[in-house]
C-alpha cells in the first residue's frame, strides 16, 4: 500500500474544454493514464486535492469520474476553484454510488487513513486576497474546516498529511488563518496544487514556518503520481530527478 497525490487534472470527457490548447498539456489525458497506471496499484490510495474537471454538474462529470474510477487504488477528491459540480456530501456520494464508482471518495471535513499516513485538507482560498471583505470571511471558514480535517485526522492516531488546492504560502504571501492552523498543530507536510505554467519550477519545495510545501498541480508533475512521504525523505519527480518532494521514480519514463 503507498499514497500518491496530483492535482488539477482538469479532465473534460464528458464536454469540450481540453487542456491542450495550453502550452505542456497537448496529450495529457493519456501521459496521466499511462503514468498512472505505471505507478499506481489497486491497493493505493491517491489523493486528488481540487480541479478535477470542468464539468458545471455533477451529471456532466460522469465521464471524468469513470475514468478516474477505472485507474487504480482508491481516489480521495478534495475541492478546487474550477470544481463548480461540487455540492453536498450526501448528493455526492449518492451519485459515485449510483454509478459503481466505488473507488472515489471525497475529503471534505473528514479524513482517511492510508498506508500509515491521515489524509486531510481543505480547499483554502487566495492568499492576496484576505483582507478584502468576503474573502476574509471565506478564509475563516476554510481555516475552520482545516481545523476539522486535522482534528479528525488526529483522531485515527497517525501522523496528518494536509493536501489543500490553492497553497497557503507563496514567495512572501501567507495565508495567516491557514497558516496559523497548520503551526498550531505541528504539521509537517503540505501538498498543493492551482499553481501551473512558468511559476512551477521554482515552487516545486519549499519550507515556510518549518512547514514544507510541496506543488503537485498536475503539469508541474509532468502527469505523473507523486508518491507521498510524511517525513519528506529525498526521492525522484516525474522526470526521475532527484528531488525532495518525497516520490519515487517511476517504473519507466513517463510518457
Amino acid at each position: 500500500m503507498a499514497v500518491f497525490t496530483i492535482a488539477d487534472t482538469h479532465l473534460s470527457l464528458g464536454d469540450d474544454k481540453p487542456m491542450d490548447v495550453f502550452p505542456g498539456w497537448t496529450g495529457y489525458v493519456p501521459k496521466l493514464e499511462k503514468n498512472w497506471r505505471t505507478l499506481v496499484k489497486d491497493t493505493d490510495t491517491v489523493v486528488l486535492p481540487g480541479d478535477i474537471s470542468w464539468a458545471m454538474r455533477m451529471e456532466d462529470a460522469a465521464a471524468d469520474f469513470a475514468f478516474l474510477d477505472s485507474l487504480p487504488g482508491t481516489k480521495l477528491i478534495g475541492k478546487g476553484n474550477h470544481d463548480y459540480w461540487w455540492c453536498t456530501m450526501k448528493k455526492m456520494r449518492a451519485f459515485t454510488e449510483e454509478r459503481g464508482f466505488d473507488t472515489i471518495k471525497f475529503l471534505f471535513n473528514n479524513a482517511y487513513l492510508a498506508d500509515g499516513i491521515a489524509v486531510t485538507g481543505c480547499r483554502g482560498w487566495f492568499f492576496d486576497a484576505q483582507e478584502e471583505g468576503d474573502n476574509a470571511k471565506v478564509i475563516l471558514r476554510e481555516a475552520g474546516r482545516l481545523r476539522r480535517g486535522i482534528e479528525a485526522a488526529l483522531s485515527l492516531g497517525q501522523k496528518p498529511v494536509v493536501f489543500t488546492h490553492y497553497p497557503v504560502a507563496m514567495d512572501d504571501k501567507v495565508v495567516e488563518p491557514l497558516m496559523d492552523v497548520l503551526l498550531e498543530y505541528g504539521i509537517e507536510r503540505v501538498y498543493f496544487g492551482h499553481i501551473h505554467g512558468d511559476r512551477s519550477g521554482r515552487l516545486k519545495n519549499y519550507t515556510v514556518n518549518g512547514v514544507r510545501f510541496t506543488l503537485i498541480s498536475a503539469d508541474s508533475l509532468y502527469f505523473c503520481p507523486l508518491l507521498v512521504k510524511a517525513d519528506g525523505e529525498p526521492g525522484f519527480d516525474g522526470r526521475g530527478e532527484e528531488t525532495d518532494a518525497g516520490a519515487e521514480a517511476p517504473a519507466e519514463e513517463p510518457v
